[in-house]
């Protein structure tokens, strides 16, 4: 269900499967950073060491933070599907809301992934990791009503 903010915005949520295909685009992306780091750490792609896995989460977390908190609001598999993460307000928020966003998705994967199908079943399409955080993951199209 969308709504109207106090701005006179339409706001539309993002479902589960156009959230599911940005992970799976921004899960893509990482392979190559994060196999050049592990390669450049241990010398191989197999067993991974404990400064490559520190590494990893590392990378992973930067990634997810900084875009997530920056300008335009979004990763880049967010992007190609015109979706973006706001506060409960639509606005941007900040790298520490975003970091406890990143690492709160801890809960929702330990769950049996459950916390990721809540977006697809709670009123405002949002996940558990997103109502720790006080965030949304809305529809770029969101427009002004006025």
């Amino acid at each position: 269900m969308d709504y109207i903010d106090k701005d006179g915005n339409v706001v539309v949520y993002a479902g589960f499967w156009a959230r599911f295909f940005a992970f799976l685009i921004d899960a893509i992306v990482l392979l190559i950073p994060t196999g050049i780091v592990v390669y450049l750490i241990d010398g191989h792609f197999g067993e991974n060491s404990g400064w490559a896995n520190l590494a990893r989460i590392v990378i992973v977390w930067l990634y997810y933070s900084l875009q997530e908190s920056g300008p335009l609001q979004a990763t880049f598999g967010k992007r190609m599907l015109d979706i973006k993460v706001t506060d409960e307000f639509g606005r941007r928020i900040s790298f520490g809301r975003a970091t406890g966003r990143h690492f709160s998705k801890i809960i929702s994967a330990v769950i049996l992934f459950i916390g990721y199908i809540m977006a697809g079943f709670t009123d405002k399409k949002q996940a558990l990791h997103d109502i720790i955080a006080g965030t949304l993951v809305v529809a770029e199209r969101s427009f002004k009503v006025n």
